[in-house]
């Protein structure tokens, strides 16, 4: 596997799992060839009933012709044409998913279980937010 260790770190996300909470459905982690991006499939019902589906692709910021950017970015383009942008930290079992910039108001923060195996936590924004977690179902 190759790119660096933070991308390598969320590699705990690999596999399918089951979202439940504020928003339901499943979501996939896999490495692309490489090992230099992480790529999410997600096919979720969102709070308000709407679908959500898309594809969103993780990794580290390297212009053409310039270094690699420290942070773990990502780019998800969904089903309505919406393209967001996050960035990635992982520390220790707690998993941050900054909506736009790192320290951004919205945001997501869970705690992987001892197993790895779920993720408990919350979406939060200012004025809204929810409760979220995940349940592997597949490696």
């Amino acid at each position: 596997m190759s790119g660096s260790e933070r991308l390598q770190a969320l590699g705990r996300l690999v596999g399918t799992w089951k979202v439940t909470g504020g928003a339901t459905g499943t979501c996939r982690w896999e490495y692309l060839e490489g090992g230099h991006f992480l790529v999410q499939h997600v096919d979720l019902v969102s709070p308000d009933g709407s679908n959500v589906r898309g594809i969103e692709v993780i990794g580290h910021n390297k212009p053409f012709m310039q270094e690699r950017g420290e942070d773990v970015i990502s780019r998800m383009y969904g089903n309505d044409g919406a393209t967001l942008d996050y960035v990635y930290e992982l520390d220790g079992d707690t998993l941050t998913i900054w909506g736009g910039e790192k320290g951004s108001p919205a945001y997501f923060r869970g705690e992987f279980s001892a197993d790895g195996d779920s993720l408990s936590g919350a979406w939060v924004w200012p004025g809204g937010g929810y409760d979220a977690s995940m349940t592997r179902v597949a490696e």
